[in-house]
């Protein structure tokens, strides 16, 4: 079973079954002692990408906006046996043509790593509540970013088994009381520095 181990902020660890380790906009937190077989960055704000705090494996891969949209287009793309499809991700703080978001596959289970960004049209038209995401991360900031009551708004379309929220605060690792303001179905906190492991639907009670 892969397990996701958030770092704080808006970063990410993930391992899967296999023992591939992705790291998601590093920046915050610990736990980057693992090497890395991936880096995915969504954009380039400081405190997305610290590409060189991972250690990294001889083979890592380190994919970022720029490889992620490329000509408009949102790229697809399979690495070290993650499928990885590109995203919106915009507001008036982050430009649509240098940010994006990830739909990652991961041992079955499908993570939507939003990014930096407010409600996007990917989200209006039903396309990602059509992909029967398991896990939502969404930042809840409300300053650079979307806050609380956009981020349910945008939950319910995306209609997620569970929504994270992440990017609390503009710069700090884990804020539980503003995250505990995210109230949707399937809510989901986890702390920084907390591991979970990622369940498929057909695995969880």
């Amino acid at each position: 079973m892969a397990k996701l181990y958030y770092q704080g902020h808006a970063s990410i660890r993930i391992t899967t079954s296999s023992g591939v380790v992705i790291y998601y906009d590093p920046y915050a937190g610990d736990g980057y002692e693992l090497p890395a077989d991936l880096i995915l960055v969504t954009h380039q704000h400081q405190d997305h990408n610290k590409i060189e705090l991972p250690a990294r494996a001889a083979d890592c891969v380190v994919y970022q906006n720029t490889d992620a949209l490329k000509n408009g287009i949102y790229q697809k793309t399979t690495i070290h046996g993650v499928k990885i499809e590109a995203t919106e991700a915009y507001n008036k703080n982050h430009p649509r043509e240098s940010c994006v978001g990830y739909l990652l596959r991961v041992d079955g289970v499908l993570l939507y790593l939003a990014g930096d960004t407010s409600m996007t049209d990917q989200m209006r038209s039903g396309d990602l509540a059509a992909r029967h995401i398991d896990y939502a991360f969404l930042p809840i900031d409300g300053q650079y970013n979307m806050d609380v009551n956009e981020a349910i708004a945008c939950a319910k379309l995306i209609k997620a088994r569970h929504t994270v929220p992440m990017h609390m605060t503009f710069d700090g690792i884990f804020d539980r009381k503003i995250a505990e303001k995210l109230k949707v179905p399937g809510q989901l906190i986890i702390a920084a520095g907390e591991e979970i492991d990622l369940s498929a639907p057909s695995t969880c009670a």
